[in-house]
């Protein structure tokens, strides 16, 4: 396995949940299945000891190594990574919001195309994750399965024959898995039917949250739709359920954009046009307003309303124009709000600066 700091090398790559290469992906950007496992004989994360975090991040380490998943891959300590560092790899969603503000040991696993990670000495001793384009939760499940039974072999996890899998926050004891789905609805924003949606999600024990997860607001209209019962159903259950849940939303946005394009036409060509003319003009953008105008020239490519613009230009911005891509690959650290406005709104300008729209 590869030691040292991953990140330059990392943003070279295309961000593999953003491939625009999976099923629904108009819609359904990303799947994600994350499970968390403890060590049978540890004292789990909050309640443990600096020395004992480190025992934990060794023991993980070597058994990592082991398997085919992460072989001659990356593995980076997080404590010893700047804040920038840290930002840039929740931008790419590979560790969580929590994990990037950790003080004690800890690391991260993953393999070069960022679709399987292990975070060490999150909340739990481990958060396995496996992340790929699409709808694709049952063939993330296959794999994700697969590695967790494997590190079973080697290693012993704290496990209850009648709770399940023992975790730090009672909310994931049992199957320990939190599997979700990010999705794009601007459709059902501006028919203004996102409320009923996710008053309709919440019914059904389903939780709705932003682009990065619990406690985050939603920004480019992209929602992420995730299970939140974690015992008395087993792992096969959660996935259907949320699948058939997933399978009924882009039902209704593909339906709330057909609509708009056949009776509020101009509305649509409008709210597109306005967000292309903000992008493709503007010296000064902060983040929030660069990545709501992504949405809409995203909706704009899906509905056929460009000519030369590729999704995967839309699909790259979305990463490049939050603070810590900008920061990174600008080679500097920038304080500044508005000196970030203005570098982020050049770079949008310059991606764009061929686009032409579709005037038929």
């Amino acid at each position: 396995m590869i030691s040292g700091n991953p990140i330059d090398r990392i943003l070279k790559n295309r961000v593999g949940w953003l491939a625009d290469s999976g099923p629904d992906d108009d819609i359904a950007i990303s799947s994600r299945i994350r499970l968390a496992r403890n060590l049978a004989g540890h004292k789990f994360p909050p309640c443990a000891e600096p020395a004992e975090h480190s025992s934990v991040v060794v023991i993980l380490r070597d058994v990592c190594e082991a398997l085919p998943a992460f072989s001659e891959d990356f593995f980076v300590r997080l404590d010893e990574l700047s804040q920038l560092d840290r930002r840039v790899l929740m931008e790419r969603r590979v560790v969580s919001r929590d994990f990037v503000s950790k003080q004690t040991p800890s690391a991260l696993v993953m393999t070069a195309d960022e679709s399987a990670s292990v975070m060490i000495n999150e909340e739990d001793h481990m958060r396995l994750q496996c992340i790929l384009s699409g709808l694709r939760l049952g063939e993330i499940w296959e794999r994700i399965s697969e590695t967790d039974d494997l590190l079973s072999e080697h290693i012993a996890f704290a496990y209850d024959e009648e709770l399940g899998f023992l975790t730090s926050c009672p909310t994931n004891i049992g199957t320990g898995m939190r599997a979700s789905v990010m999705l794009h609805l601007p459709g059902l924003v501006l028919s203004e039917q996102i409320n009923q949606m996710k008053q309709a999600i919440g019914k059904l024990g389903l939780a709705v949250r932003g682009i990065f997860g619990e406690g985050t607001d939603n920004v480019g209209n992209l929602y992420q739709i995730s299970n939140q019962s974690t015992l008395g159903e087993s792992e096969q259950q959660i996935i259907e359920k949320l699948d058939t849940v997933i399978k009924q939303i882009i039902f209704h946005e593909k339906s709330c954009r057909m609509k708009m394009l056949e009776r509020s036409r101009n509305f649509l060509m409008n709210h597109v046009g306005r967000a292309y003319g903000v992008l493709k003009h503007a010296y000064i953008i902060s983040s929030q307003e660069a990545l709501n105008s992504l949405s809409a020239l995203r909706l704009g490519v899906d509905m056929g309303m460009f000519s030369s613009l590729d999704i995967h230009t839309v699909n790259e911005l979305f990463v490049l124009v939050q603070p810590g891509h900008l920061q990174k690959n600008a080679g500097k650290q920038i304080e500044n709000a508005t000196e970030r406005d203005v570098l982020r709104a050049a770079l949008i300008r310059e991606k764009l600066k061929s686009v032409r729209t579709d005037k038929g």
